[in-house]
């Protein structure tokens, strides 16, 4: 079977585009081949900074004839009936159709519809220029003197050129020449823009690839970024350093060569007293190149306070810097110390071994550290307007001869918008303060240490690090908190009250941090919930979902006892954190049949809704608990059938009417396994009380064997429903087991 290779040449992607592109253009062929009629073994797509590639293999040569019956209407039918069948089936006349008989329906038309099949050179030739014209890029550009034209072409970077062959791995490849606003597909590509500038011609995927490597182009990304590790490993450890790995970063840099030549640049070993994120972001931002460290130093990777914008927090940076990627933050474990040598990727093998590449490279690195240097020193200076600020000071306890302290004074003081309907960031500390007061009730943390931390969480907004770089919010807040010298529970709270900021991202343990971080979540939830500015579908513009697990992970991995409905006040918001905390536990694998069956809409201790799908998941698969489920799912499912019928169920047991010996058994028992479960669920032992619950399995059935519940006395028989729902009630006070299956 043949083989199609398609090219996609063009002027430099940029690379954060070029993975979900070849993958938007694997998708976009495969389907309309699909949709054609042709099926393929397999199909693989490549990315470089100039290209986007498509290899499939063991395509149909062509697709097969089509032979379909369209039933229409009877020969008796109106005019306009018949028109429509004769549109809808491509037919001339009505003579075109056949006739055939149905002994119940009549005399009907039938249009008989052949269409033989195509081969794939024509498929592929009809389908390619769409795909091309309708490419989903994010951003577009048209070029040249055809870009006046309406209807031009459009692509990210100008379109250069487009190969396109087919056949089978024993023949002759045959070029697909269809042709887009006068780029004709061949089969010639070219390869490394400065070392291999030639024109390639090429048959198959095999060759194509080994041409372009010949060519000074690694076509596999993946490669590249294995290239590139591996090099920056070797030369960190050959000069006595270890690599600081960014995966982030190093999924751009791949994107940014074709030939990738790892080198080492430095810079002066002053700058060093700038904090290494401050160091790392700036040489990873400017210069996309990595940083290293002295071996056996212990770094963190990148990040330690995530911007807000990236994790539903502060807008104002929201507005003026683009979101960052997020990943996950590895507990603090204390800096280490960076070396002054970083490691770059260049596009070239330079004949002087890169000299000129570093040492361009190096000025760069240094402008950059000295303005970074000069950021970190104005932040630890004064203000120059501090009369002005007095009145701020004084609303928020702040202490004037405190950098940290004037930041967020001015913060205040310049009346920085958080949200247009929801004020300024100032009032928002306000909020965030007053309900961190009554959380430090329920956490046990320091009352005052926890005020000291919430006004001064938002201070370093206004530093310049973080001006330069969002992504250092709270990370920064910290190092100054240190520097002026708070206390160590208040800098940590000011870092960490940002997390966590996604699933993988850690929980602050400290009790300040705990309690700053879920006032502050707290705060936006029931904010935005307030203007009705709640996710919708896909779109969550404010984080309001990462906001929400940010909570739901910290009362669960803290345990932290909250009633979320007398905090909110809002059950709608309630019921979100109910999705929330069931998105978190299935990904902690428990049973959805499960979740459900604990989770009312009115339970707001989420922490107590965790601890009962814990105990029913490890007592539904015991003996005991399958016992429990099987004696009681017949007894409550009786009941609800009943009281669907409408009919009357007493009040109340009365042991009057008990004339058997197996209901007063079951009465007896139940009276039993109720207070015992209820003591248990007392002392929150979910396990015990279930325990206690089983015991009704060998009553339950005895009472089935001997006693027929619809009693023709209509007393005895409300009287035994009765008894039915006291158990679905002592069952209840754990979990609705009618929602469990099996």
């Amino acid at each position: 079977m043949p083989d199609l290779l398609l090219e996609l040449r063009s002027e430099e992607i940029p690379a954060r585009m070029q993975r979900k592109a070849a993958g938007d253009l694997k998708k976009l062929v495969t389907d309309a081949l699909v949709e054609a009629g042709l099926s393929y073994e397999g199909a693989r797509e490549y990315w470089t900074p100039r290209r986007l590639t498509l290899d499939i293999r063991g395509l149909t040569a062509r697709s097969a004839d089509v032979r379909e019956e369209r039933k229409g209407p009877r020969t008796d039918a109106n005019e306009k009936a018949i028109e429509g069948f004769l549109r809808g089936a491509g037919l001339f006349s009505i003579s075109e159709a056949q006739v055939q008989s149905d002994p119940k329906k009549g005399d009907f038309y039938v249009a008989i519809i052949s269409k033989p099949g195509r081969a794939a050179e024509e498929i592929v030739a009809a389908v390619m220029p769409d795909i091309i014209r309708n490419f989903p890029w994010a951003k577009s550009m048209r070029w040249g003197k055809a870009s006046v034209k309406p209807g031009s072409l459009r692509w990210v970077r100008p379109l250069q050129s487009i190969v396109c062959t087919f056949g089978t791995e024993h023949e002759e490849t045959v070029v697909i020449p269809f042709e887009i606003d006068g780029i004709v597909a061949s089969n010639v590509t070219y390869g490394h823009r400065f070392h291999a500038p030639e024109a390639i011609t090429v048959k198959r995927f095999e060759d194509y690839a080994s041409s372009l490597e010949k060519a000074y182009v690694v076509l596999d990304a993946e490669r590249r970024k294995d290239i590139i590790l591996h090099d920056a490993r070797d030369v960190a450890f050959a000069n006595g350093l270890e690599l600081v790995e960014d995966e982030g970063l190093l999924e751009e840099v791949s994107g940014l060569v074709e030939w990738p030549q790892v080198l080492m640049g430095s810079f002066e070993e002053d700058y060093l007293s700038i904090p290494s994120e401050i160091i790392r972001l700036t040489i990873k931002t400017n210069q996309k190149c990595f940083v290293t460290r002295p071996q056996g130093s212990h770094l963190p990777l990148e990040g330690g306070g995530r911007s807000e914008a990236a994790g539903g927090g502060d807008l104002t940076s929201q507005q003026n810097h683009p979101t960052p990627a997020l990943r996950a933050d590895p507990p603090p474990q204390g800096e280490g110390a960076l070396s002054n040598r970083f490691i770059l990727v260049a596009n070239i093998q330079a004949t002087d071994g890169g000299k000129e590449i570093i040492h361009g490279n190096g000025k760069v690195v240094r402008a950059r550290l000295s303005d970074a240097l000069h950021f970190w020193k104005r932040d630890q200076g004064d203000l120059p307007d501090l009369e002005t600020l007095e009145t701020s000071a004084k609303k928020f306890g702040l202490d004037l001869k405190k950098p940290l302290d004037q930041r967020m004074a001015k913060l205040d003081a310049l009346n920085v918008t958080f949200h247009a309907k929801l004020g300024s960031q100032g009032e928002r500390v306000a909020r965030i303060r007053a309900l961190a007061a009554d959380l430090a009730k329920i956490t046990g943390a320091d009352a005052a240490l926890v005020d000291r931390a919430v006004v001064l969480a938002k201070a370093d907004l206004r530093t310049e690090a973080v001006g330069e770089f969002p992504e250092l919010q709270g990370v920064m807040g910290r190092k100054y908190a240190s520097l002026q010298g708070e206390n160590a529970s208040v800098a940590t709270a000011i870092e960490d009250h940002y997390k966590p900021q996604g699933p993988s991202d850690r929980v602050p343990e400290d009790k300040v941090a705990i309690t700053v971080a879920l006032a502050d979540k707290l705060d936006t939830l029931v904010g935005f919930w307030a203007i009705d500015e709640k996710p919708t579908g896909s779109k969550d513009p404010y984080a309001l979902r990462r906001a929400a697990l940010g909570v739901v992970r910290i009362l669960l991995e803290r345990g932290v006892r909250l009633p979320l409905l007398a905090t909110t006040r809002d059950a709608d918001l309630l019921a979100f954190f109910h999705d929330r905390l069931k998105v978190y536990l299935r990904d902690l694998g428990a049973r959805h049949d499960l979740i459900d069956a604990v989770l009312t809409p009115e339970t707001d201790d989420l922490l107590m809704i965790a601890r009962r799908v814990e105990a029913l998941t490890a007592f539904i698969t015991s003996e005991d608990g399958k016992n429990l489920l099987a004696g009681t799912k017949r007894a409550t499912q009786l009941l609800a059938a009943e009281e669907k019928k409408g009919t009357v169920v007493a009040d109340s047991v009365s042991e009057a009417l008990l004339k058997l010996d197996a209901e007063k058994d079951l009465f007896a028992a139940v009276k039993a396994a109720s207070a015992e479960a209820s003591d248990a669920i007392a002392k929150e032992d979910f396990r015990s009380a279930m325990a206690a619950l089983s015991k009704l399995r060998a009553p339950v059935d005895r009472f089935f064997e001997d006693v027929l519940v619809n009693d023709e006395d209509a007393a005895i028989r409300a009287n035994r429903l009765a008894l039915l729902r006291m158990i679905r009630e002592a069952t209840g006070t754990v979990a609705d087991f009618s929602k469990i299956a099996g």
